[in-house]
């Protein structure tokens, strides 16, 4: 399976007042043609940035990328100059935002949005980008497209609302969609529905998604590998089928404790205790550390560890790894 997206020694940094926030730091991982890659963790922990760092979104100033490369079908998009970046921005590469009633424009319908992404990179009329918006909201299950595409933002559901996004995203058939937290604020029957339909979409599009969730659930329904990520660095990478059955660096595992149990007994859950550090202010030597159940001195005093494979394409970031 060829590669279609690799991120190398991604460092993506803010300007604050309190010093510099180091959001994403070192960064590696790839996504193969037509697979599901699943990014996880709390918030904080540089998901987002990630994802709007390889759009080419990162305001600066206050935010910077310092180091890396990101290679899409062999460009690298960090060299390319925004008039570049803005063909393979929405065309090449689309993304689902995480709130969709304040990515939406509340002042033209939803026809409009559609249509004005369609007209940009296709190159096509007006009536054609009509009519290609009517069939995006066909294809994403919106009843009475006719009508709905006149709407406007307000007039629909939460639900209809991300369907309207990822129609958006669709709508100039890209080769990789970033999913950022497609199914935030929505309801359970609603979340399943549009998982269902981006997986669905997917295999008809042949298109690759990197789905951006702290829900591990979803994980497990729809990814083919995971990338765990805590604060700014990824801490553990694989297969999704290895990183369920054998989570190896201490977060994972707290990530997968903290899952309620079908048929288990009732009782509290386990909980990670403490919260993610702020970025302008990380700990010395690794990063969780001061969370994790298992610290010794030496994750204290020691640089962080470079990522290790413990198996095939099995990775993970711990000074302690095998002694716990």
């Amino acid at each position: 399976m060829a590669k279609l997206l690799e991120v190398n020694n991604l460092k993506t940094y803010f300007k604050t007042d309190e010093g510099i926030a180091t959001a994403v730091d070192g960064v590696d991982f790839y996504v193969n043609e037509g697979e599901t890659l699943g990014i996880v963790g709390e918030s904080g922990c540089g998901k987002s940035v990630t994802s709007l760092s390889i759009m080419g979104l990162i305001p600066n100033p206050p935010g910077e990328i310092t180091d890396g490369e990101i290679i899409f079908k062999g460009k690298n998009l960090l060299k390319l100059k925004e008039e570049e970046m803005r063909k393979i921005r929405g065309n090449e590469i689309a993304m689902i935002f995480q709130e969709p009633m304040t990515s939406l424009n509340p002042v033209f319908t939803v026809g409009d949005q559609i249509q004005e992404a369609v007209m940009l990179h296709q190159k096509v009329s007006k009536q054609e980008a009509r009519k290609r918006a009517i069939e995006m909201l066909h294809l994403v299950n919106i009843p009475d497209p006719e009508k709905r595409v006149d709407e406007y933002p307000h007039q629909l559901s939460g639900g209809m609302r991300q369907r309207i996004m990822i129609a958006m995203g669709l709508s100039c058939n890209p080769s990789l969609l970033i999913a950022d937290e497609p199914t935030t604020a929505l309801d359970v029957t609603v979340q399943a529905q549009i998982l269902e339909l981006i997986a669905r979409l997917q295999k008809e599009l042949n298109m690759a998604v990197i789905l951006i969730t702290h829900d591990l659930g979803v994980v497990a329904e729809v990814c083919d590998r995971v990338v765990v990520m805590y604060a700014s660095k990824v801490v553990e990478t694989g297969d999704a089928k290895t990183i369920f059955k054998k989570p190896s660096h201490p977060y994972t595992i707290g990530l997968m404790n903290s899952i309620p149990k079908l048929g288990a007994e009732i009782e509290r859950l386990t909980i990670i205790e403490g919260t993610v550090p702020n970025p302008t202010d990380f700990p010395k030597g690794c990063h969780f550390f001061p969370r994790c159940l298992h610290a010794t001195e030496r994750c204290k005093q020691e640089p962080e560890p470079e990522l290790k494979e413990i198996s095939k394409g099995h990775w993970v970031r711990c000074t302690e790894l095998g002694n716990f």
